[in-house]
């Protein structure tokens, strides 16, 4: 049986990533990615803001990392600023595929703080692995500022998060244990947990650190000693 996108035309690649099925979508984001060509770029760059589909979009952000960075990385940082949540969210997820830690500049505040939780949830995940050594403590500090955010899973991605930036995080999340906003301390000290024992699950420790955060902030230190 043929298979829904065979042709080895360029032209015919670059129309097929926005044709209806999304299998022909995947298979010519796989041919982009098996064949790189500097040509295929910008249209896999505008694919990954608008695509429907995960998988799609998965294998679109494979095949910019089989492009030369020189030429990807550039077009993506331009995507930070898209007006679309998906296409700075896409673009974040790449650039942090791409590993290129030349671009943590623009990594702003504005993208770890974005009000579209996806862009934020990549923001994060992209800039724990840009981050240069130095800048780790502030980073920490940044997102502890988004402690208390969203439902489990979005909090779950930003625990994660600190936890990746190792040793500069424990100080910072001592502090927001004693934050006067229970959702941010119960997230804290769930953190810490999750810090403290890694194999924890995220359910149990929010639940419980929910507990400990409404009797007050000196509750969880008592529970430590």
């Amino acid at each position: 049986m043929a298979l829904p996108y065979q042709s080895t035309d360029d032209t015919g690649l670059v129309e097929a990533l926005g044709h209806p099925q999304s299998s022909v979508r995947l298979r010519a984001a796989m041919s982009a990615g098996t064949r790189p060509d500097p040509r295929y770029v910008e249209k896999l760059v505008e694919r990954c803001g608008v695509e429907p589909d995960f998988f799609v979009r998965d294998m679109l952000t494979w095949a910019l990392t089989r492009h030369s960075a020189s030429i990807t990385v550039p077009r993506l940082v331009e995507e930070l600023s898209s007006q679309r949540a998906q296409a700075r969210s896409q673009a974040l997820h790449t650039l942090s595929k791409i590993g290129d830690r030349g671009v943590w500049t623009a990594i702003t505040r504005s993208l770890l703080f974005d009000a579209d939780h996806e862009v934020a949830r990549s923001a994060w995940r992209a800039a724990v692995v840009l981050v240069p050594d130095k800048d780790r403590s502030a980073l920490a500090e940044a997102l502890s500022t988004q402690l208390g955010r969203g439902d489990r899973h979005l909090q779950l991605s930003l625990s994660r998060a600190l936890i990746a930036l190792g040793d500069v995080v424990p100080p910072v999340l001592a502090a927001a244990m004693t934050s006067s906003v229970v959702e941010v301390r119960a997230h804290a000290i769930a953190t810490h947990r999750l810090w403290r024992d890694p194999d924890a699950g995220f359910e149990l420790a929010i639940e419980e650190a929910k507990r400990v955060a409404a009797l007050g902030p000196d509750e969880e230190s008592a529970r430590s000693c």
